[in-house]
Order: structure tokens, then C-alpha cells, then sequence
């Protein structure tokens, strides 16, 4: 398995150019999970809207709900 320091001794030994690369790579695929969580979230979200376990709220009261 490889391990964090690992990942960074092997972006070491890459090129410049090869390093810019890679962090291109992982900043679209970051992008895309986080993506693809918030596509879950909507998901989940309408669901429990249409079984009726939520209802619509303004910002004011959603304010109101999570302020101590």
C-alpha cells in the first residue's frame, strides 16, 4: 500500500513540468468527487422531500434552526 510520504518521494523524483501535471490531475479529480458528493447530497435530499420528511425553508428560518 502506498503511504502519503511515499506518494510525495515519487513527485520528487518527476519533472517540473511532470509535477505541475500531476497536481493538475488531482485538483480535476478532487473537483469531480466533491462534485459527484454534492450530486449524492441533492440526491438524497429530493428523496427525503418527496417521502415528505422535509419541507421548503427560507434562509431566515434554516438561520433560526442552526443558531445556538
Amino acid at each position: 500500500m502506498t503511504t502519503y510520504a511515499n506518494t510525495l518521494d515519487a513527485a520528487d523524483h518527476l519533472s517540473l513540468e511532470e509535477q505541475e501535471q500531476l497536481a493538475a490531475t488531482l485538483l480535476q479529480r478532487i473537483a469531480e468527487r466533491r462534485r459527484a458528493e454534492l450530486i449524492g447530497a441533492v440526491g438524497e435530499a429530493r428523496a427525503e422531500f418527496a417521502r415528505g420528511r422535509i419541507k421548503p425553508a427560507n434562509a431566515a428560518a434554516v438561520a433560526k434552526l442552526i443558531k445556538p
